[in-house]
């Protein structure tokens, strides 16, 4: 009970709404199109669970994101999305646990709960922007060697979630944005998916519901800086 109370207390209403819309839709998505797939739906219900954390900057969030990150690597391997599998194993979840440090190590004003938003500079959104082509290149070529079930959105999921880690490392607001867009990727990966299994509509549930909270988050971080620049 006290957990509940803490929860209500801590998420304001509208975060409690979309969190709540998000698990339902999720799992009469999974009742209606898959059924079988456990592991599908604790992903879903784990990452959409790990967004609204991160939306409030608590790192509580970066280790959900590992969990879903392992999970959602088994997933992505068994429709052969290399990519996606390659992403998250070896760059996602790798990535969640140095964020997760660099959260932990950056609170806003002692406050562990809320990290301290990062503005970034010219010189390294450049050296990003080099970084996220060179890593690109690199899987574009690994993944066509793989037979990679989709190719070019399978490689610009890659450079969308590149980027998106970086961000979040840097603790940066727009880390979320760049996930938004990552999670338009993959619902088209997915629909492509659900033309040949319809059980995998689950998922593309799963991220237009991450799709919605991504864009949440971006808007709470963007406030959560404005309110950090003035001392609240």
């Amino acid at each position: 009970m006290k957990l509940i109370n803490r929860a209500f207390s801590y998420f304001t209403a509208g975060e409690l709404v979309l969190w709540g819309t998000s698990v339902t839709l999720i799992a009469v998505s999974f009742i209606i199109f898959d059924k079988e797939n456990i592991l599908t739906l604790a992903a879903s219900l784990l990452g959409v669970t790990s967004l609204i954390f991160c939306a409030k900057g608590n790192p509580a969030g970066q280790v959900l994101m590992v969990a879903f990150s392992i999970m959602y690597g088994i997933i992505s391997y068994d429709f052969r999305y290399y990519g996606e599998m390659a992403t998250y194993l070896g760059m996602t979840a790798p990535m969640a646990v140095l964020a997760l440090i660099s959260w932990l190590r950056n609170p806003y004003g002692g406050d562990r709960s809320q990290v301290k938003v990062n503005r970034l500079r010219l010189p390294e959104i450049v050296f990003m922007a080099v970084l996220t082509a060179a890593v690109t290149g690199v899987f574009y070529f690994i993944l066509s060697e793989f037979g990679t079930a989709n190719l070019l959105p399978s490689t610009l999921s890659v450079t969308t979630s590149f980027a998106a880690v970086y961000l979040t490392f840097r603790r940066s607001p727009y880390f979320a944005l760049l996930y938004a867009m990552n999670d338009a990727v993959l619902i088209v990966l997915w629909v492509l998916a659900a033309r040949e299994n319809t059980s995998y509509m689950s998922v593309v549930i799963c991220f237009v519901m991450f799709l919605a909270n991504d864009i949440y988050g971006f808007i709470s971080w963007r406030r959560m800086e404005k309110r950090q620049s003035r001392g609240e």
